[in-house]
Order: structure tokens, then C-alpha cells, then sequence
């Protein structure tokens, strides 16, 4: 078995035909297998997703559990999973025809850790759709290249294909959100090549009532999850050797990524509690991060110089603003 690719679902009764289709569309000459995870589903979705077994038994596989939210249903997936390579879908997105054989086609060229390609962020109301990159723009063969691009590493878990010998016992962190970054930088110190793919073939639905868009408590999991990183790294002997990398990454995420996402909460009170919250948290975790050789350009200007008033200004020009 070459590939094991995983889709969570969970009431996506209107959207899981395109999902599907589109890597069955894919016409792997690998073996491999999609596995459906049915997380606790009440619409339509089961009974889809057995219409699919029955239809293709020898690629379609099922697992029906209770809900326990993304990591849960990913984590089941992994460990029913017999591919050399493993790979993550959600039920609402799509990929292009092409992906899979073009990231198994890289895989071969250099048996790398991870294969990666570019994501295209596709909205609901709108046909102006924006592609991501991944990072960076070359192949990666060694632990301190993946050092390197840490700071600008793209942490979407679905746009990658893994050898699952690498992810091994490495799961999910369930219960929260942000999951995919949580698990991402527990991942990162294990690969030492990185292929990667050029083109844009992970189509990434935006939809304004998702996390992303939105504000929701569970924005704080990205503080939690932050500080779960960091010990982890310290727990593990890794955070002398990644210290600069975990400071920049720990310092954008709660200045910027955090600061944007909190702005949308349009209560200028909760706004200000969640500023002092970061900034107390980033103080005490990292109180000399000005001085990091990551902060450079105009990000790094503003992660250097972000104080209240800066953050106000944010909160000004986001709070009504989709991305």
C-alpha cells in the first residue's frame, strides 16, 4: 500500500461528493486507500460514506466512532492506516486531479520525509481565490535546512503528504483547536527532507462562519497550544537547538496570527484582556525575543515594535475585514 489518505467527517453531507470525487479523479496507479472517518455524523454522512464502500471496497474504507472533534477522527485514521505514505483531507475541501500523483511522483524522486505543494484558499461568495505557499521554494535535505524555514513554515497539515513511519506514535492533540500547528512543530524536529511540489493543488474552502473568520473562545487554544510546544521541545532535549526557531514562531503567532483573529471578536474590552493576556505570556516565555535573527523585514518590524497602541490600530483595520 503507497498511500493512505484520512478524511474526517462530520455533517458534510453537501459537500463530501466533490471531496471524494476529486481524488478518486486523481487515477493513482499506487495502491492505496481512502479511509472515511465518520465523526458522530447526524445529517446524511454515514449513509454517503457506506454508498462509497459498497461502490469501491477495494479503496474505500469506513470507521464510524462517536464525535470527538478533528484530531479524534484523524487519529483513528492513523491508526487504522497501512500506507508507506499518509496524508489528511477535510470532508469540505478538495484537492486537484493531479495532486496525489504529483506529490507520490516527488515522493519517488527522493524518498523525502514530506512532500508538500502550494494551497489555493477558495471562498464561498467570491471567485477571487488567493494561493498559499508553503514556505519556501526549494527541496530541503537535512535537519538544519528544516531549521531554516521554521519561521516560515506554512503548518496546514493537509497540503503534506508524510511517511507515516516518520509520524509513528505522533498523534493529534484533541480537545482544541489550531491542531494542525500544535501538531505540526512536534513533527518538524523528526524530518530531516522535505520534497516539494510546485503548484497550487489543495483547494481550501473559506467559509465566513468557520474559526477563521470568526471569533470564538477557543482562540485561546493558540496560547495553550504555544506553550504546549514549548514543553514539549524542553521535555525532549530539543529546545537549546530550536530555541530561535521557537521564539519566532511562539512571538508571530500570539503578535499577529492570535492579534488578527482576536480583532473579530468587536468587543474592545475581551480585545484588550486577550492583548494583556499575549503580551504577559510572551514576557514571560520569551523576554528577550527582540534580539531574535528572525525579525527582519517589515513582519519583523512590527513583531518588534508591537505594543498596545500598535495593537489597536490592528483592531481598528481587521475587525470587520473576512482575511
Amino acid at each position: 500500500m503507497k498511500l493512505s489518505i484520512i478524511i474526517p467527517c462530520y455533517n458534510v453531507e453537501h459537500y463530501l461528493d466533490k471531496c471524494v470525487n476529486s481524488v478518486l479523479n486523481n487515477n493513482l496507479e499506487d495502491k492505496y486507500e481512502i479511509i472515511l472517518v465518520n465523526d458522530g455524523s447526524t445529517d446524511n454522512t454515514l449513509k454517503m460514506i457506506k454508498n462509497y464502500v459498497d461502490t469501491y471496497p477495494d479503496i474505500i474504507k469506513c470507521i464510524d466512532k462517536k464525535n470527538s472533534g478533528l484530531s479524534g477522527a484523524r487519529n483513528a485514521g492513523l491508526d487504522k492506516a497501512r500506507g508507506e505514505y499518509v496524508t489528511f483531507l477535510d470532508s469540505d475541501d478538495y484537492v486537484d486531479n493531479v495532486m496525489y500523483r504529483e506529490l507520490l511522483r516527488k515522493a519517488s524522486e527522493g524518498d523525502f520525509d514530506i512532500v508538500t505543494c502550494g494551497v489555493r484558499m477558495v471562498y464561498d461568495n467570491s471567485s477571487l481565490d488567493k494561493d498559499v505557499g508553503v514556505g519556501y521554494d526549494h527541496d530541503i535535505f537535512s535537519k538544519e535546512e528544516v531549521k531554516s524555514v521554521m519561521a516560515t513554515f506554512y503548518p496546514a497539515a493537509c497540503n503534506k503528504m508524510y511517511k507515516r513511519k516518520v509520524i509513528g506514535d505522533l498523534r493529534f492533540k484533541e480537545g482544541i483547536h489550531y491542531e494542525d500547528v500544535e501538531f505540526m512543530y512536534r513533527l518538524l524536529p523528526r524530518i530531516t527532507t522535505v520534497g516539494v511540489v510546485d503548484g497550487y493543488y489543495y483547494y481550501y474552502l473559506q467559509r465566513e462562519g468557520s474559526i477563521t473568520y470568526t471569533y470564538n473562545d477557543k482562540l485561546y487554544d493558540i496560547v495553550d497550544n504555544l506553550n504546549g510546544i514549548v514543553k514539549y521541545y524542553k521535555k525532549n532535549d530539543l529546545y537549546d537547538e530550536y530555541k530561535e526557531e521557537l521564539e519566532y514562531v511562539y512571538v508571530r503567532y500570539l503578535y499577529a496570527t492570535f492579534i488578527r483573529r482576536l480583532a473579530k471578536c468587536k468587543d474592545k474590552e475581551k480585545f484588550n484582556k486577550g492583548v494583556n493576556t499575549v503580551m504577559e505570556n510572551v514576557k514571560m516565555t520569551f523576554p528577550e525575543y527582540r534580539n531574535n535573527k528572525y525579525l527582519v523585514g517589515k513582519k519583523g518590524l512590527y513583531l518588534k515594535h508591537f505594543n498596545k497602541f500598535i495593537a489597536n490600530i490592528v483592531y481598528m483595520f481587521d475587525k470587520n475585514r473576512m482575511n
